[in-house]
């Protein structure tokens, strides 16, 4: 490779660099365009939920009783909503059945498992896709490494075919080396702000749905000793 200094570009250093240094690039630039679609997916996505919680929420608390509360379509494509029909629903069941009155501590631990298992279902849906940013944020620097390390050790051996140690020769190979570096960071930096950014979002959803569900089983409370 004897192109010179004026002749190295970004364009030029993929074009000419070695088959395997070349596959490392690729492999880099198409975990980064992944972990971007990824971010932008769950950035939306992690927007709509705050959005519908809080509209549910000012639903919950305009005053509407367990049994008048909205049975609309609308409600299942929330989260929240999805975790108050879990209790909702076993509760209508429990007024039919006439159990509610009857057995009130083991009705409301049915209705909190119940809201527990549906908040893991939510979790988990909530959560997908974040291991994608998990593993190109730990695993694209060590790719850019191994790339490197390839580059400089074709540069090596081109200078030991060439017998000369000039700019000329040295350069191309050690740039495309750098060249794969910068593109293992590239990828790997912004995956790991999303990361750590989704995973906060995460965490404050989970406890946003846990103080919920706390406060839907109080509601029921309240409702079972008016019963009586």
């Amino acid at each position: 490779m004897q192109a010179g200094a004026h002749d190295i570009t970004i364009w030029s250093l993929f074009l000419e660099a070695d088959p395997v240094v070349k596959a490392v690039m690729l492999i880099l630039a198409v975990a980064s365009i992944w972990s971007w679609a990824v971010a932008v997916d769950k950035w939306l996505q992690f927007g709509e939920l705050e959005q519908n919680a809080r509209k549910f929420e000012r639903q919950f608390w305009s005053g509407r009783s367990m049994d008048d509360a909205d049975q609309g379509d609308d409600r299942a494509r929330d989260a929240m909503g999805r975790v108050y029909a879990a209790a909702q629903r076993e509760w209508r069941e429990a007024r039919r059945s006439g159990a509610a009155g009857e057995t009130a501590d083991l009705f409301l631990a049915r209705v909190d498992r119940l809201m527990q298992a549906q908040i893991s279902r939510e979790m988990g849906r909530a959560s997908r896709n974040l291991g994608v940013l998990a593993t190109v944020a730990a695993s694209s620097p060590f790719i850019g490494l191994f790339g490197t390390v390839w580059g400089i050790m074709n540069a090596f051996i081109n200078i030991n075919q060439q017998q000369q140690t000039n700019l000329a020769v040295v350069a191309p190979g050690i740039a495309e080396a750098l060249f794969a570096t910068a593109l293992g960071l590239v990828a790997a930096i912004p995956a790991v702000i999303f990361y750590n950014k989704f995973t906060g979002d995460l965490d404050r959803f989970g406890d946003r749905l846990e103080t919920f569900s706390d406060e839907v089983a109080a509601r029921l409370s309240r409702r079972l000793n008016e019963r009586g």
